[in-house]
């Protein structure tokens, strides 16, 4: 094996193990004990968090910050707090360490940390903080170092899948995308109060305000991508994923088990235990991958990503080439072309930049312009567009940036209007000039630049951290929460409109007999908050539900959907009963109504129930309860009740047949009334009645809660039938459906009584006498009353009629005469000179003819089925002599009379009977 040749010999420590093992906290407190130090952290949050723990100790003459985007660096500074990217090369320290060395592995930044693991030492001391997955590979490529194993200090356990809404207090959920933690962060204010964002796009002072918000209680749940695994200190319980998948800058792929145990292991600080579990729409942990995290048992890393640190600067194209120069040690891999690799190559195609970048210093500077991390992440081609400038920029004129170019670039990101995302990406460019303010020879006034472009930062920061926190954190929930907590006592009140409010805060109303909370509040809260308003909620149900008790029959009314109202509220819903006629009430009001006041409403509304049923369907009841009714009769009126008062005569046509006159007298009695098509009960067609017979109707055949289907207006004739409607609908509400028509049998019933007597006409009637519609030989035609009846005309008319069992046929009949008005003038006195033709002509002649046959046109006629026209035979047309006076013509001969009929006694209860005895009243009176 290929031994790897380190700059110098001196010690190396590693300090493995998981997270909660105070691994950094060691490294801080060992490089304050030596008069100097530098530490490399894997991201600038963390860094600004042990700047300030640093500062605090040593004080800020003593302590610098290096970070890409901003450095703080004292005239004589003894610790260097860094990311590892931007750790100074020339700086010579006593104690050096590195932190999570695991990232040495990863595709996009590994190469940076296996060069500090390989190359950074310190003087007296030097320490590799990281995973213990990392031991193997150290002891191959640094076999002289000593490892220090450190246990976890609490315990992590696997808590399994929990909804969002149910996630205990204390919550880190982590996700990966943007999209995603703004997506749970909403629903997280929305049903807990609020929650902090913490994602490493956001600049170290908008991350430290809202990780403030999170640590002192302000919120209880923290929303953040993976940034808190590496480090970031904060009292956080419970760890929930709500994805296991991440961009890892070439794909999409989920997270192996030594990824997730860096998150989950942020539950618990110290000695407190922490759990872990996914939520969302995440799937649960398997038991091999809930065992490796528990046990903190993974694999241990194979290979590290390589890139040679030897560069060839004597042109561009042998600087290219020196950057893809294979490792010839073990354990490492040439990492793949990063960013500025290829940022690089863009530049090298451009022949003006050729031209300008032709000395070894030319290129390293350009190098050094390649590596400006793209922040914006517009594109490459923007990104080595943005290179090529500042190259050509610090190769021409003065060799620096122009101030007013840079100025104007600065100028865009100062907008601080717009949402949440604009802000962020306006903070990701400013973050861009940040950095390259902080390169002391690319501006003329490097300081000034710096500042003026951390002050953008910062207000861009500040404008960001206060829209997410109205976005994403509700005040008025997250204080009440917190007062409930604390078991402080909370001032409640009940408003005339029934609004309730705990500490002016409104959570609430009353609608009738039950508790509505505010829609803006989450359920959980809304449980707690009204428990805080028990006793105010309890009183003024018990007041609204007596003065229920008490009120009268006029003040309820019965909805369509089967809800009984109450000022305007449900207080009541009907149910199925034992009995058609007959439902049972199901009290709407809240569990704070108890006892008797509960009972008595229940009861109340009951007996509402009973007697608007027993009146709206009055003659319905009268008919199911009526005594004396016997076989034929009886199974006829149970039909009746059982249909709800409409019913096909086709189906009981047998049985109408065998009644007696006086068994139909009964029947008329109680209110049937017998048609050509349907027998019913005129009463329960109108509105009142047709509603509650619909309600009763979906009640006793429908066992689920589906909504009542909504009946046809009110007076509507005829509508067209609607498919969607269930079986039997059409026929409880009272209309018959005729060939897609649904016509209301009370029509049906006119209608055809008026084709009765235009069907069966007397041939031998006058024209002039005949019914409207009626057709010589019988039968008739369609005319306009007719169909004003059902409402419709053409060829549905015509479908109603079919339904009916009528048929039509193509007649020739007489077309009907044109009666010329009649004209009254005055009687002018005959004189002798008056014109010839006021004197009517007077022609003598001995024979007349007989007159023309009159025209004829086609006509449909209707015909029940099974009858046919009558036959009237009239004689041909024929010229014969004018009948002299005294010659006799003979009478045709009489017609046999018909026997008599046999008088049926009068049944007493029909009309006719009614109107006789009230005529011979008023005549004897």
């Amino acid at each position: 094996m290929n031994r790897l040749m380190l700059p110098t010999h001196r010690p190396v420590t590693a300090v493995l193990g998981p997270t909660n093992t105070g691994k950094t906290h060691l490294a801080v407190e060992r490089m304050l004990a030596h008069a100097g130090g530098m530490i490399g952290l894997p991201l600038r949050l963390l860094a600004r968090e042990i700047y300030d723990k640093v500062r605090a100790k040593a004080g800020d003459h003593a302590t610098a910050l290096v970070t890409g985007e901003e450095k703080i660096i004292p005239p004589q500074p003894r610790y260097w707090i860094c990311t590892v990217e931007a750790m100074p090369p020339d700086i010579d320290v006593p104690f050096l360490a590195i932190d999570e060395v695991q990232l040495a592995q990863d595709l996009e930044r590994g190469h940076i940390f296996t060069d500090r693991i390989l190359h950074r030492r310190g003087r007296e001391e030097t320490m590799l903080l990281g995973s213990a997955t990392m031991r193997g590979i150290l002891e191959r490529l640094l076999p002289k170092t000593s490892f220090v194993s450190r246990p976890r200090f609490s315990k992590l356990s696997y808590a399994g899948q929990k909804k969002l809404s149910r996630l205990p207090r204390r919550t880190a959920i982590v996700a990966f995308t943007a999209e995603t933690v703004y997506a749970v962060a909403e629903l997280i204010r929305r049903q807990r109060g609020g929650a902090a964002v913490v994602m490493g796009a956001l600049s170290p002072r908008t991350r430290n305000a809202q990780a403030a918000l999170y640590q002192s209680g302000d919120v209880d749940y923290l929303v953040a991508t993976d940034a808190i695994g590496m480090g970031i200190n904060m009292d956080v319980d419970h760890v929930a994923f709500a994805s296991t998948r991440k961009f890892d800058g070439f794909q999409f792929r989920h997270l192996t088990p030594a990824e997730l145990g860096q998150v989950a292991g942020r539950a618990g600080r110290y000695m407190n235990d922490g759990t872990f579990g996914v939520s969302g729409e995440t799937d649960p942990f398997d038991q091999e991958t809930v065992d490796r995290l528990e046990n903190h048992n993974f694999e241990s890393v194979r290979v590290l990503q390589w890139r040679n640190r030897d560069l060839n600067f004597r042109s561009l194209d042998t600087l290219r080439k020196s950057l893809g120069t294979l490792p010839k040690i073990d354990g490492v891999t040439r990492a793949q072309d990063a960013p500025d690799v290829v940022a690089l190559m863009a530049i090298s195609r451009d022949e003006s930049l050729q031209a300008l970048v032709g000395s070894p210093t030319a290129v390293e500077k350009a190098w050094e312009a390649c590596q400006i991390p793209d922040y914006r992440n517009i594109s490459p081609a923007e990104h080595a567009h943005l290179v090529s400038r500042v190259i050509t920029f610090l190769h021409t004129g003065r060799g620096f940036i122009p101030e007013d170019w840079f100025a104007r670039q600065l100028s865009h990101c100062e907008n601080l209007e717009g949402g949440i995302d604009a802000l962020s990406t306006r903070i990701s460019h400013v973050r861009t000039w940040t950095f390259i303010a902080n390169k002391v020879n690319w501006l003329e006034s490097p300081f000034f630049w710096q500042s003026r472009a951390k002050e953008i930062e910062d207000r861009l920061s500040d404008v960001l951290h206060e829209r997410l926190t109205q976005r994403f954190i509700d005040r008025k929930t997250s204080v009440l929460m917190r007062r409930l907590q604390r078991k402080e006592g909370l001032m409640t009140s009940v408003e005339d409109d029934g609004a309730i409010s705990v500490e002016g805060e409104h959570i609430g109303s009353i609608k009738g007999l039950s508790f509505t909370g505010d829609a803006a509040l989450g359920l959980p809260d809304q449980r707690v908050l009204k428990s805080a308003a028990l006793q105010a909620l309890s009183v003024e149900l018990t007041a609204r539900a007596r003065s229920l008790q008490m009120t009268a029959d006029t003040e309820l009314k019965l909805g369509q959907r089967g809800d009984i109202l109450w000022q305007g509220s449900a207080v009541g819903r009907l149910r199925a009963g034992d009995h058609r006629f007959k439902p049972r009430v199901e009290l709407l009001a809240d569990d704070a109504l108890q006892g008797e006041d509960r009972t008595l409403t229940q009861d109340r509304l009951q007996k509402f129930t009973d007697r608007y049923v027993a009146a709206t369907l009055e003659h319905l009841v009268k008919l199911e309860e009526a005594e004396g009714l016997e076989g034929t009769t009886r199974g006829i009126a149970f039909r009746l009740t059982e249909n709800f008062g409409v019913l096909p005569r086709a189906d009981v046509a047998a049985d109408i047949k065998s009644l007696t006159q006086d068994e139909r007298a009964k029947l008329r009695g109680l209110g049937v009334r017998f048609g050509a098509f349907t027998v019913f009960l005129p009463t329960l067609l109108k509105q009142a009645a047709t509603e509650l017979r619909l309600l009763l109707w979906w009640l006793s055949t429908r066992k689920t809660d589906d909504a009542v289907p909504t009946p046809l207006a009110n007076g509507l004739t005829s509508a067209t039938v609607d498919t969607s409607k269930p079986d039997g609908f059409y026929q409880v509400i009272g209309y018959r459906v005729c060939n897609g028509r649904a016509v209301r049998v009370d029509m049906l019933e006119r209608l055809s009584d008026l084709i009765r007597d235009r069907v069966f006409w007397k041939p031998r009637i006058p024209e002039e006498q005949r019914p409207v519609g009626s057709v010589e030989g019988g039968g008739f035609s369609i005319f306009p009353d007719l169909m004003s009846l059902v409402g419709c005309s053409g060829a549905e008319f015509e479908g109603i009629l079919r339904s009916l069992g009528f048929r039509d046929e193509k007649r020739q009949v007489a077309k009907p005469a044109v009666v010329a008005p009649v004209v009254l003038a005055d009687v002018v006195p005959a004189v002798a000179d008056a014109p010839e033709t006021s004197v009517p002509a007077v022609v003598e002649q001995d024979a007349v003819a007989v007159p023309a046959e009159p025209e004829k046109i086609e006509i449909a006629v209707w015909w029940p089925h099974g009858m046919g026209p009558f036959k009237v035979e009239r004689k041909r047309p024929e010229l014969r002599r004018a009948p002299d006076k005294k010659a006799h013509r003979p009478k045709p001969p009489k017609k046999p009379e018909r026997p008599a009929r046999p008088e049926k006694p009068m049944d007493p209860n029909s009309p006719f009977a009614v109107l006789g005895a009230l005529k011979a009243q008023m005549k004897g009176s």
